[in-house]
């Protein structure tokens, strides 16, 4: 590619725009977080309701069951919405899964109990979890993908970081609330009908959040895409997907599967362990996850900012590292018996933890091309979400059931980590501050194009590959 062609398709994007997408996406993303993930900080109270007939050691192994349940139609809705995503862009597919989400929340909230109904009220808790899983399946990899699209090559890690924010609000949000109810209602009122407010809440943000996500712009990545296929390439399929780019797909497989174990050990499973494990009472153990998940706020944009600055793969190795070694010391805190060793040990898994995901939302749309990169995210974070990820709760649980070894959970977690770490350090390329895969530079302003041009080869680090024929039918990736 010459240089005036390359100047000529430089992006610049206003940095007002690039503030606003971050924050109409993480808002979106924390109202969608809020809903699916008060079913899991409800766990023990959601076993007692709709299991009640089940010995009371394996409600939560039921309950999380449950939970695990939604992940089966995650890399459907994923097949689903990604493909919609490429077609017809990201704004509307982020839009439309806000809407089936609080719909679907709202309706577990409505399901009478086992002991009114009997097994249909497990059959419809059922059919509710895969409907949220089925818009889950188009949420998360699209506001990554989004927001990938709208940021400066240069800021691009600090601004997917707010993505993680997002999720993290709306993760203490539904966690802060299970937990103000449960002192003020008392646990036998959250079994009766306490239990029942928080899924009401999810239609009202279920109408915020898409009408921050329905007030965005399409992405300048996806318009340009769009353009050159008016005139005349075709639009990606699933066997150009699978045939051209398996390469990609596995090594995001690999790279969601250590993320999301990590991911769903902390957030996920550690208010239950606390509880029915350690004893701590589920208003303790909530309340503690809550202040680190306050704490990790700032540690994620931190995160993203050093990630732009010294790259994502170091971070990534750190964190990996740092998991490897101290699971063991986090976990013998936290079952210490001592409230403030508990909470230090949170803080280790919940920093360790801040370092992924200030870092990957970022690292994970650059390992795909414009034209394919929403289904094949969709994908792979999917499939690898619901295999390893959802699973998580529900296989430690049971692992800890059958052994009685309280310290599996970090064992667990210290092989993902391991796994993780050969992943990243042998196919996972160091892309911060470079464009992204079959786009142009994107920049913040003008002054910055000279130094883009001073540097065609890391602005356009992809285009060798296709150059040496490692990426197939070069005129649809220069378009897309």
């Amino acid at each position: 590619m010459s240089l005036d062609k390359l100047k000529d398709n430089i992006l610049v994007v206003d940095s007002s725009v690039a503030k606003k997408s971050m924050i109409g996406t993480s808002i979106g993303n924390a109202m969608e977080w809020f809903d699916f993930g008060i079913y899991s900080f409800l766990a023990v109270t959601m076993g007692k309701v709709f299991f009640p007939e089940i010995d009371p050691s394996f409600q939560l192994i039921y309950a999380f069951a449950t939970f695990a349940v939604a992940f089966i139609a995650r890399p459907i809705g994923g097949m689903f919405f990604g493909m919609i995503g490429d077609r017809m862009g990201r704004k509307k597919v982020l839009a439309s899964t806000m809407i089936l989400m609080a719909a679907a929340t709202l309706s577990i909230g409505l399901i009478p109990s086992f002991a009114t109904i009997g097994i249909a009220a497990q059959i419809l808790l059922l059919t509710a979890r895969l409907v949220q899983g089925f818009s889950t399946g188009g949420e998360y990899a699209g506001a990554m993908t989004y927001i990938a699209e709208t940021t400066p090559d240069k800021k691009r890690t600090f601004m997917a970081s707010g993505l993680e924010v997002g999720t993290l609000v709306g993760f203490i949000a539904g966690a802060g609330l299970v937990t103000l109810l449960t002192y003020i209602l008392g646990t036998e009122t959250m079994v009766e009908w306490g239990w029942r407010i928080p899924f009401f809440i999810a239609a009202p943000l279920g109408l915020i959040g898409f009408y921050f996500r329905n007030h965005l712009g399409e992405t300048p990545a996806f318009e340009a895409m769009s353009e050159a296929i008016d005139e005349g390439n075709q639009r990606t399929s699933f066997k150009e997907i699978f045939a051209e780019h398996w390469r990609a797909l596995l090594i995001c497989t690999a790279v969601v599967i250590f993320y999301n174990v990590m991911s769903y050990t902390v957030l996920t499973y550690m208010p239950s362990y606390l509880s029915e494990e350690l004893g701590y009472g589920e208003q303790k153990g909530l309340l503690l996850l809550v202040i680190v998940m306050i704490a990790m706020i700032p540690l994620v944009m931190a995160m993203g900012y050093w990630s732009d600055c010294i790259g994502r793969n170091r971070i990534l190795k750190g964190a990996l590292i740092g998991a490897i070694v101290l699971s063991i010391p986090a976990f013998m805190l936290v079952r210490s018996g001592n409230v403030y060793g508990a909470f230090f040990g949170l803080l280790i898994l919940g920093a360790l933890l801040s370092a992924l995901q200030g870092s990957l939302p970022a690292t994970l749309p650059s390992l795909f091309f414009t034209r394919i990169r929403y289904g094949a995210l969709a994908i792979t974070y999917n499939t690898a979400t619901s295999l390893f990820g959802g699973t998580t709760p529900l296989i430690v649980a049971w692992l800890v059931s059958i052994t009685g070894n309280k310290m599996l959970p970090a064992y667990y977690l210290m092989g993902m980590c391991l796994f993780g770490l050969v992943i990243v350090t042998l196919f996972v390329k160091e892309t911060a501050g470079k464009s992204l895969r079959g786009s142009a530079p994107v920049v913040e302003n003008q002054s910055e194009i000279k130094e883009v041009l001073k540097h065609p080869d890391k602005a356009l680090w992809w285009y060798e590959e296709v150059r040496q024929g490692k990426q197939k039918n070069i005129d649809k990736v220069m378009t897309g």
